[in-house]
């Protein structure tokens, strides 16, 4: 049987439902029997849905209801975060004794901190139109941070998938790397 003609009746297929549901073609049995079938729908006996649908939460991990930001708080907290977090690895990276090539920079609402070549680089930079903060962590890859608070707290940058705070990650990928010094990066703005 042609590979056009399945093609074909495929895209009947889509143009009828509108894209939205495709049908599982049972190519051993029903097209061989009967080149006639690929042209009805009767033909394709099962439905697989081809998209998803998405729906946003406001309900953290632990049960409680946050609170998203925003734009103007969503500016002043990222900016006092990135400010923050920059001078702190500016303060850790000077005291390393263990690290012989330490790097921090920060412009343009991108932090990027250089531990070497044994270590890896990490980058932290806003992501304004999603209000985010994402990180490249050569240890954990690639998150997306949003800036969630409850009530009663102050806020901090939660990533949804694991509700681990921004901070703490830091904090415990960096004992592997800053062994000789005591560093508490939950002191700092939306750290709690």
């Amino acid at each position: 049987m042609s590979s056009l003609l399945v093609l074909r009746a495929l895209k009947n297929c889509i143009n009828q439902n509108h894209g939205r549901n495709l049908y599982r073609l049972n190519f051993g049995r029903q097209l061989a029997t009967s080149p006639r079938l690929i042209n009805t729908i009767s033909s394709f006996p099962q439905i697989l849905r081809t998209h998803r649908t998405f729906a946003s939460t406001n309900e953290s991990k632990n049960g409680t209801n946050a609170t998203f930001v925003d734009s103007n708080t969503y500016d002043r907290v990222c900016s006092e975060t990135l400010d923050a977090l920059c001078d702190y690895f500016e303060e850790l990276t000077e005291n390393a004794q263990n690290l012989s090539s330490c790097d921090v920079t920060y412009g343009d609402g991108v932090l990027t901190v250089k531990f070497g070549q044994e270590y890896g680089t990490y980058v932290i930079n806003r992501q304004t139109p999603n209000k985010q903060i994402w990180l490249s962590s050569p240890t954990s890859g690639p998150k997306r941070y949003d800036f969630v608070s409850t009530e009663g707290q102050l806020g901090r940058w939660i990533y949804k998938h694991s509700g681990e705070c921004l901070h703490d990650l830091l904090q415990r990928e960096l004992k592997k790397i800053l062994k000789q010094q005591d560093f508490d990066f939950s002191q700092l703005p939306y750290g709690k």
